[in-house]
């Protein structure tokens, strides 16, 4: 029998956060802002599934935005045709480059990260006298 998913830990895994500059940053968190903008065409769609304001995706745009030679959203007015968001070409470069050097850090990590793994504390069994979820 396959031990249950809930009682077993989550492995180990990489977060990569990329220091451009003096505060700035491109981590997963921006990179999956660039991908949903890029999928839905809009800025507003990509924070709301993401769970954010408008106002705080259009900062982190505007933040990467001025972090970079060119910038990496064209967004337009919204209006009676509507309004709109895409990645630039140097905004897809940006992209593949943060995807290409986060694979090649998992890759080069993953012995370690196995080997961090094995040595976690396994999980408490649910019914181990340390279980409080009964409130006691």
């Amino acid at each position: 029998m396959s031990p249950d998913p809930a009682s077993t830990p989550p492995a180990p895994r990489l977060r990569l956060r990329i220091v451009l500059g003096p505060g700035a940053m491109l981590g997963p968190g921006k990179a999956e802002l660039l991908e949903r903008i890029h999928d839905s065409g809009s800025i507003s769609a990509a924070g709301r599934q993401m769970g954010m304001s408008y106002k705080r995706a259009w900062m982190l745009v505007e933040e990467m935005n001025a972090a970079f030679a060119a910038p990496l959203v064209d967004s337009a007015r919204g209006g009676p045709g509507g309004g709109g968001a895409k990645l630039t070409a140097t905004g897809s470069a940006v992209l593949r480059h943060y995807h290409a050097i986060t694979a090649a850090a998992a890759q080069a990590g993953a012995a370690d990260l196995a080997a961090l793994s094995a040595l976690l504390r396994p999980p408490p069994a649910a019914d181990s006298p340390n279980d409080m979820s009964d409130g006691k």
